[in-house]
C-alpha cells in the first residue's frame, strides 16, 4: 500500500516531565503532525504489517539563492532532523506497537518540485 501525505516531514522532539503541562511548541507542533499523519494513513493500514519504507521531501530554504535551490533540488537531505527522529515520528503515528515492524528503507531529500510530504510504502 503506497500513501502520500503532504506535510512537512518533521522528527520526534526530545520530551520530558514537564511537556505534559507545559505544552512547547515543537512537542503542540508534533502532535498535530502524528495527528494528520495518522488521519491520513486511516484504513490503509495493514494489521498485520511488518514492513514501513518511506521518502520524506523537505521543502527549500526561502533564503536560499536560486542557484543553490536548483543545485539542490531533488537532492539528498543531510541535514537536521535525523532520518531515525523521522522514523520515530512516522511509526509512532501509525503503529501503537511499533515493534512489530521488522524491516523497511527510509531515505531524505529535498522539494523535488512536487512539494513537501512524505511517501510511505506499508506492507
Amino acid at each position: 500500500m503506497k500513501i502520500i501525505v503532504h506535510i512537512e516531514p518533521m522528527g520526534a522532539p526530545r520530551m520530558t516531565q514537564r511537556d505534559r503541562w507545559a505544552k512547547r511548541p515543537c512537542v503542540m507542533r508534533y502532535y498535530a503532525f502524528k495527528d494528520v499523519l495518522r488521519a491520513s494513513a486511516a484504513g490503509f493500514i495493514p494489521k498485520d504489517a511488518s514492513r514501513v519504507s518511506w521518502k520524506a521531501y523537505f521543502p527549500l530554504t526561502k533564503s536560499w539563492s536560486k542557484k543553490k535551490k536548483a543545485e539542490l533540488t531533488g537532492q539528498p537531505h543531510q541535514q537536521k532532523p535525523d532520518r531515525d527522529n523521522i522514523d520515530k515520528a512516522i511509526l509512532d503515528s501509525l503503529f501503537k506497537e511499533d515493534s512489530v515492524i521488522a524491516s523497511g528503507t527510509i531515505a531524505k531529500y529535498w522539494d523535488d518540485g512536487k512539494g513537501p510530504r512524505i511517501e510511505l510504502e506499508i506492507e
